[in-house]
């Protein structure tokens, strides 16, 4: 790896058979080790695409891909031993039971040698289990039931155990939640988030729940195949919305001339609305009008995502 860069891609390039267009147009972007990075754009942007390049379960037509140090036209093998990856479309033998699943998931990674049945696998593997099962919501009776008995939610709720038995080096999250409870979203997500802190693991998440991204490092956005933003969210928010103070006084005139005299831009609305950069504290500090409304308007990242998207001509999320 080359500063600390834990995922580096150089000129990636990837057409289909037959198509027209590019679906993955010379794309570049680096993630460092421990870094939660978000993956975002709309349906047919070449998320999907892409993830499944990194993950080595696509190839690629050209260009240049580095998973933890190793090449992936190369060191195929030694790059799925680090990685935990969590599927859009699920991937589970609806034979075995969901522990099955599970086990022999562990047993590819060399947790452990595979033994006939859960109790004669090692304390520590069963331990894990446990654990894992309880913060998604798989009950003991579902985690020995075979998965096609199991609920399409539970069925998820599953592959994100199997994802994250081994405590990958890198894990890819491809739409995670999709599917899960609000209660099962966020058990996930602090799981997750505990994980990259005990382990410095890096998460690689692409998600149509905006919010999700809200607290990554860093927000890359592909559209019609090309990057078109890399940046940190809140660095996206500000270049694309407004910070804005909303305020009213039962005197209105007041506060509009206070404002005046202390050069401040502001519009009147429903409210009197002040658009602000740095801290809206030191603004209202220096206000001597009795406010009647006192709001503290901070973007979201969806809404500066939806407006991104507004402003390159792609409408459908």
């Amino acid at each position: 790896m080359t500063n600390n860069n834990v995922i580096e891609v150089n000129n990636l390039i990837k057409r289909y058979k037959g198509a027209k267009t590019l679906s993955v147009d010379n794309i570049s972007f680096s993630v460092k080790k421990g870094e939660f990075f978000a993956f975002l754009g709309p349906n047919g942007a070449g998320k999907t695409t892409t993830i499944s390049i990194l993950t080595t379960t696509l190839g690629k037509t050209a260009g240049e891909v580095k998973i933890a140090g190793y090449d992936i036209d190369k060191e195929a093998r030694q790059i799925r031993e680090r990685v935990g990856i969590i599927f859009q479309k699920p991937s589970l033998d609806r034979q075995l039971t969901a522990e099955e699943n599970i086990r022999f998931h562990a047993c590819l990674y060399g947790m452990c040698g595979y033994r006939p049945s859960f109790k004669l696998m090692p304390k520590a593997y069963r331990d894990k289990i446990t654990e894992l099962a309880e913060i998604v919501g798989i009950s003991n009776d579902a985690l020995f039931k075979p998965v096609k008995k199991l609920s399409g939610g539970m069925q998820r709720k599953l592959e994100i155990v199997r994802s994250l038995i081994h405590t990958p080096e890198v894990l890819f999250l491809d739409e995670p939640t999709q599917g899960l409870d609000a209660v099962s979203r966020r058990g996930l997500w602090d799981y997750i988030n505990s994980v990259r802190n005990q382990y410095e693991t890096t998460i690689f998440l692409t998600t149509h729940y905006i919010d999700e991204a809200e607290s990554t490092d860093k927000v890359c956005i592909i559209n019609h195949g090309k990057i078109a933003a890399n940046s940190s969210p809140d660095n996206l928010k500000k270049s694309l919305l407004k910070q804005e103070l909303i305020l009213d006084a039962d005197d209105r005139n007041e506060l509009v001339s206070e404002l005046s005299a202390l050069n401040l831009p502001f519009s009147i609305n429903e409210h009197v609305i002040v658009p602000y950069t740095e801290s809206p504290q030191a603004i209202i500090a220096c206000l001597k009008t009795k406010l009647s409304v006192l709001k503290i308007h901070e973007p979201a990242l969806e809404d500066a995502y939806v407006e991104f998207l507004s402003k390159t001509e792609v409408v459908k999320l």
